[in-house]
This record gives C-alpha cells, sequence and structure tokens, in this order.
C-alpha cells in the first residue's frame, strides 16, 4: 500500500510549497562552487557600515530597524558586505536576504533581545515537524549567496531557549536559522546560547561551515542542526554544547515521510567536539525523510554524557539511514561509549507513524575505521536492529585503545570486523545475535533480544 498517497487523501493535506531540487553532484566540488560564489559576492559589490544607517552598538539602544535597512539596502543594490565595527549590537530578530554577507568585525558583538515580541513568527521545524514558532535571531527565507563570518560574536538571549509548552506553544528562536536556502557560508564568528539550537538549517543546499566557535549550554542546547539539507561542509569547528554538538534529520513521521526531504551529502571533518547531556554527532532519531551519503573524518570527540556517534531512529519513522563512514577519529571523556545505533526504538513515536514493515527504516552501509579510543566504557552498541530489516553492511577495522566493554551486535548483515585491537576490557570482546559476514570467529552469542513491535495500519493516530 502506498501509505504516502494514503496519507495525502486521508489527511486532506498538499505538499508544503518547497523550491526546485538542483541537481546531485559531489558534496566536494559543490561545497567549493559554494564558498566560490559567497566570497565573490562580497568581494566585488558594495560594502555599507551598519553605523551609516543609525545602528549605536551601544548594547542598550535596540539596533534592529538600523540593521535591518542595512541588510534591504545592501540587496536592492545587488549585494555585497554589510559591516558590523566594534561594539556591541541590540537587536530583535533580522531577516538575511540574498546576496549579503554580514561581517562582523572584532569586537563586535550581535546581541539578541530579551522580549520574545522582537521576533518572527512563522512557519518553522520542531522536532521533525512543521509548527509555528518564532524565527531565528538571524533569520533567512529563500535566500542565495547568503553569509555571516567574523571574527566577531553571535550572543543570544540566555533566558529565551527552553521547549514549547502550555502557556507559550511556539518554538523558541533558535539563533541562527536559515529556510529554504542556497549557497550559504558561515565563517570564522564565535556564538553563545542557552537551552535552544545556534544553528538550524532546514531544506538547504550547497551549505559550508567553517572555523566556528560554537558554546551553548542545556537541554535542546544543539550546535548545528542540518535538518532536510543536502551538500554540507562542516570544517575546523570547536563545539561544545549542552546537547548534540551535531544532529543530522530529516522529518519525523508521516509528515516527513510524504515530504521525503533527504538529508544528504554531509561531511564533517577537523572538528572538536564536546557535549554535557547526550552525544556529540547525533545522526535522528528524526528520519522519516531519510538520511545518506555521511562522512565524519578527522575528528576529536573529548566528552559525551551517552556516546560519541549515536545513529538513532524508531520502527514508524520508515525512509533509510545509509552510507554512513567514520574514519580517523579520537574519542575520549565519554560518559557512554564510542558507537550506539538504536534504530528501532529511539525517540518519541509520531502522531502519525508510518505503520507496517515500511515503517521499519532501512539501514546499510555503516563504516568506521582507524578508531583511537580512551578509557571508553563501551565500544559499540549495535543491539538496536529490528529483525525484519537487518542491518545490511557493517565495517569496523583498525579500532585501537582501552575500553571496559567491547562490542555487541544484534541483526546485522554482510559484516566485516578486523583489526580491533583494544584493552581493558571484560567479557569477550564481541558478542552477537543474528549477524553474518567476516570476523566473527570468536564471537560470544547473545540471548535473543526483544523486539520492538510493527506499527499496525490503521491505528488511531491523530494530527496536531
Amino acid at each position: 500500500m502506498n501509505t504516502r498517497r494514503t496519507f495525502f487523501k486521508q489527511a486532506g493535506l498538499g505538499l508544503i510549497a518547497v523550491g526546485p531540487l538542483s541537481t546531485l553532484a559531489t558534496s566536494a566540488n559543490k561545497d567549493k562552487i559554494a564558498l566560490r560564489k559567497t566570497v565573490d559576492v562580497a568581494a566585488n559589490m558594495v560594502t555599507l557600515n551598519v553605523r551609516d544607517f543609525g545602528a549605536t552598538g551601544n548594547g542598550q539602544t535596540k539596533d534592529t530597524a538600523a540593521i535591518q535597512e542595512t541588510i534591504d539596502r545592501s540587496n536592492v543594490l545587488g549585494g555585497g558586505e554589510v559591516f558590523f565595527p566594534a561594539g556591541n549590537y541590540l537587536t530583535g530578530a533580522i531577516a538575511l536576504r540574498s546576496n549579503v554577507t554580514l561581517h562582523l568585525d572584532q569586537g563586535a558583538v550581535i546581541q539578541g533581545s530579551p522580549a520574545l515580541r522582537d521576533y518572527v513568527i512563522t512557519q518553522v521545524r520542531w522536532e521533525g515537524k512543521w509548527i509555528q514558532g518564532y524565527s531565528g535571531l538571524i533569520y533567512a527565507i529563500g535566500a542565495q549567496h547568503i553569509g555571516i563570518k567574523g571574527p566577531g560574536k553571535i550572543i543570544g538571549d540566555q533566558h529565551l531557549g527552553g521547549r514549547p509548552s502550555t502557556d507559550n506553544p511556539l518554538r523558541r528562536p533558535a539563533l541562527i536559522e536559515p529556510i529554504d536556502c542556497t549557497d550559504i557560508l558561515f565563517d570564522g564568528f564565535s556564538t553563545e546560547y542557552n537551552l535552544m539550537w545556534s544553528i538550524h538549517l532546514t531544506y538547504c543546499e550547497h551549505v559550508v561551515i567553517k572555523n566556528l566557535n560554537i558554546r551553548s549550554t542545556g537541554g535542546n542546547g544543539d550546535g548545528i542542526d542540518v535538518d532536510s539539507c543536502k551538500h554540507v561542509l562542516i570544517d575546523g569547528c570547536d563545539i561544545a554544547t549542552g546537547d548534540d554538538c551535531i544532529s543530522l534529520k530529516s522529518g519525523r513521521g508521516m509528515e516527513g515521510y510524504k515530504l521525503l526531504r533527504t538529508t544528504e551529502d554531509v561531511h564533517i571533518t577537523n572538528c572538536t567536539f564536546a557535549d554535557s547531556i547526550f552525544a556529540c554527532i547525533g545522526i535522528g532519531s528524526e528520519t522519516s525523510g531519510g538520511i545518506r551519503n555521511v562522512i565524519i573524518d578527522n575528528c576529536k570527540f573529548t566528552q559525551a554524557k551517552t556516546f560519541a556517534l549515536y545513529i538513532k531512529s524508531r520502527v514508524g519513522r520508515g525512509a533509510f539511514i545509509e552510507n554512513i563512514t567514520a574514519n580517523n577519529l579520537e574519542v575520549s571523556g565519554m560518559a557512554g561509549g564510542f558507537l550506539r545505533f538504536n534504530l528501532s526504538g529511539s525517540g518519541l513515536q509520531d502522531q502519525v507513524p508510518v505503520p507496517g514493515d515500511e515503517g521499519i527504516p532501512t539501514t546499510k552501509n555503516f563504516k568506521f575505521t582507524n578508531i583511537i579510543v580512551t578509557d571508553v566504557p563501551e565500544l559499540i552498541d549495535g543491539t538496536g536492529v529490528h529483525p525484519n530489516k537487518p542491518l545490511d553492511g557493517l565495517v569496523l577495522s583498525n579500532i585501537t585503545g582501552t575500553c571496559a566493554k567491547g562490542i555487541s551486535l544484534v541483526n546485522i548483515k554482510n559484516a566485516d570486523i578486523k583489526l580491533i585491537n583494544v584493552t581493558g576490557y571484560t567479557g569477550k570482546l564481541l558478542n552477537i545475535y543474528n549477524v553474518t559476514g567476516k570476523g566473527l570467529q570468536q564471537a560470544a552469542q547473545l540471548p535473543a533480544p526483544k523486539t520492538a513491535e510493527v506499527v499496525p495500519a490503521g491505528a488511531a493516530y491523530q494530527l496536531h
């Protein structure tokens, strides 16, 4: 049964309008194109100073109107650079326009207003669903060739974060939030925020994020959320957060499944991560639009409440997670371990889940090579895979260091496990149930795990 078509008919909903998809290409090539376009726009067109349009930078007067006028003026003149000299620019939400790059000089701070009324109410993504909420402090909708560069800072008000509540059901402001934008460059600035996402990309393509210093605290304090985006490079960033340092996601339940806006071609490289509540890099659990072609390499993981890498989904999400590659990582300071994949029971069930076996995520081609771990409590927990759709293709190779517990794998085919040279663990290094492939000769057998129930067709779930 075509559940996407059935959902449209039963719910009477049309597709959310989105821009056209560009032709697929390799992430490395397209990232270079995105970077070149953004830099050329800033270099070849006008530079406008926000002070010339009335911004005070005194930290007390709201400079929202002056900053927005400068951005809008730059846009109508064909684009260029909006320059912030040293100062503290108190502002409400400002919209970034096409062909405009914000340049924050040394000592320049964009400081978010503490008043929610100073933020635009619009449709935003929250936990994989489109809802009403407050825009980001710096936001853009449908813009092209946009950027922010340092070395200055962007600081959100520390009292605006948190989750929607009964008293205020609107989603709280992110710090920086482009929606449906293409050719984005964020380079060389710092951020500070609390209890909410620092950078939230939604439906964006050809994005370069490099040399950022991101600091956030508290629940939902993600560093960078890549939400149904394509061709994203995150390079040379130092991220310490309350929640995931980086989270990759693509929608939740039937809404995300019918839209099928995949997160794909993401390269995370040369970064340092520290997390105090969950994982350094989380893939999911909002995966109903699919996630594929993710490369994580040459990174250091220095602290996490759970695992350095956490790949997660659940029955009822549907879609797929495939082609996940991690190489040349250093991992220490973990409270949980190096890697966990829980693909059948992570996160809350959606109000309208994907029923039947179609709702079980399809997963394949996970590869983890050249990993150095230091005193991790558990090396790998790979027990959360549904037997109806085993993980197809798992490579673990050249993993060294120290751990208290080894590797546990369930419901996997075409595994290839070799060169696991760790010490300090108790029990068997490799423990398996329903796993086939290479390198399993010395494995101990695990007992049969509990299986997550498939969502029945016609279940009485309701939309928000």
